[in-house]
């Protein structure tokens, strides 16, 4: 969205309302004028209030022609509607009224509309065209020194993301240790990139113990530029459903993608689908954070290591 914006009106001046612990993605942006923290956290507590307030009289200031909420929260959508722009503009979503808050409305397409299309969707109304002719996420070529800098090996590297916001999404721990085997018995060169943060750092160490020597433990290590410009140096991410899984298909990054719980053609890797690992199975998708099924999460242990491992074969050799 905001390289289409910015492509289309190069003299634009665009602003992005963003939670503080994201904001770091998008500082030094060069379509960006700026970046307005959301600080979810602080602004939940009464005596931080005031801060929130003074955030909210500076966008109003800002006079803005348009407005667009792509997350269609109540919350989001309140803010939106508080920034008192010219014209708001949001998603057709059912969930927390949001949608009362504003002047236009995209409807979502059809229940396996992926989410970037149905953003998409706010172009059209604006006269803007839809291509693909830009870099998503535009190179750093200091935070992409600093890496190498903090760990200069140069092998082949295949990134492993074992976390996951929901426990369901997970991947068994014991089939990625086994897939990290498999993959060093018949490609000894590679090494693995274990990623996430602070609360995946166990996840981490049990990988990395299964193969010392093959695998590196960044769980919590790296800040969020450094995982992107860690992603963009390897050759393969194997990850469930996570937010750098979006990161790997926003940098055209050959990916295999575990998929149990969630739908993949709403919310899957972005023009990787075809990449996309998933068991059909009676309850699946349920799109629910707990299993409710008489095998739990059956949908993922289904997904047993040599199919994985096939896979990823496959893309390295």
């Amino acid at each position: 969205m905001l390289r289409l914006l910015k492509l289309h009106w190069p003299d634009s001046q665009i602003y992005w309302w963003i939670d503080s612990g994201l904001a770091p993605m998008l500082e030094g942006d060069p379509d960006l004028a700026g970046v307005v923290r959301f600080e979810r956290k602080r602004w939940g507590k009464l005596q931080h209030w005031p801060e929130m307030l003074q955030s909210i009289r500076w966008l109003r200031e800002q006079k803005f022609d348009l407005v667009i909420d792509l997350q269609c929260l109540a919350r989001s959508a309140a803010f939106a509607w508080l920034t008192n722009g010219k014209r708001l503009i949001g998603l057709d979503e059912v969930r927390e009224g949001a949608r009362g808050f504003y002047d236009y409305t995209v409807p979502r397409k059809s229940f396996h509309t992926h989410a970037v299309d149905w953003y998409l969707g706010v172009l059209p109304l604006l006269d803007v065209p839809v291509h693909n002719h830009f870099a998503w996420l535009p190179d750093r070529p200091a935070v992409a020194a600093e890496v190498l800098r903090k760990w200069p090996d140069n092998p082949r590297w295949v990134a492993l993301q074992p976390g996951a916001r929901w426990h369901n999404k997970r991947w068994p721990i014991e089939y990625y240790n086994e897939l990290v085997r498999s993959v060093t018995q018949s490609h000894p060169d590679v090494r693995f990139a274990v990623l996430g943060d602070k609360s995946d750092h166990l996840l981490g160490e049990i990988i990395s113990q299964t193969v010392p020597h093959h695998c590196l433990n960044l769980c919590g290590q790296t800040s969020l530029l450094e995982m992107i410009e860690w992603v963009r140096r390897c050759e393969l991410m194997v990850t469930n459903d996570t937010g750098p899984m979006h990161v790997a298909a926003a940098l055209g990054k050959p990916l295999v993608a575990l998929f149990g719980p969630t739908e993949p053609r709403r919310t899957g890797p972005y023009g990787q689908l075809e990449n996309v690992l998933h068991i059909d199975l009676p309850c699946s998708p349920c799109l629910k954070s707990t299993c409710r099924f008489e095998k739990p999460d059956e949908c993922l242990r289904a997904l047993v290591p040599s199919m994985v491992f096939g896979r990823v074969h496959e893309k390295l050799i």
